[in-house]
């Protein structure tokens, strides 16, 4: 009952600057459709840190992805446990400088389930995720900086 997506991208940025802009997690909620995200605990960012997505249209028609960072090893690998009652899973990524000509790859790897779900439904959900996760990423590495 879940779905492994695994997504990488090369970008131009640094290092230290695509790992900066992974781990704005506000800005997560800027680059995932009628999502919101809210830190719960104080900064810095650190093992231990707690954020809520809340993902709908508002009201009751949506649900809260709370999830915690369980692996802080700046700036090359961040691990989030999925805390929720609807979502579950974990993500992970790696950011890892690229040879010659300077640049990073990142990968970004999430085991996603979604409680009530049937296991037959796995391929549509890692297709689905693959795209949100993708956008996701793209944008958080192409905007604002």
């Amino acid at each position: 009952m879940s779905a492994q997506i695994r997504i990488v991208r090369d970008t131009s940025l640094s290092p230290a600057e695509a790992w900066l802009r992974l781990t704005d997690w506000e800005r997560h909620g800027d680059v995932v459709p009628l999502t919101r995200i809210t830190v719960t605990t104080p900064p810095p960012t650190a093992a231990g840190t707690v954020f809520v997505a809340r993902t709908g249209a508002g009201g009751r028609l949506g649900f809260d992805d709370p999830m915690e960072v369980v692996v802080w090893q700046p700036p090359r690998r961040c691990r989030l446990e999925k805390r929720g009652r609807f979502v579950t899973g974990w993500a992970e990524f790696e950011v890892r400088a690229l040879g010659g000509g300077g640049g990073s790859r990142v990968e970004w790897r999430e085991e996603l389930a979604v409680r009530w779900v049937p296991r037959a439904a796995d391929p549509v959900l890692r297709i689905a995720g693959r795209w949100m996760f993708g956008r996701a990423v793209d944008g958080l590495l192409r905007n604002g900086g």
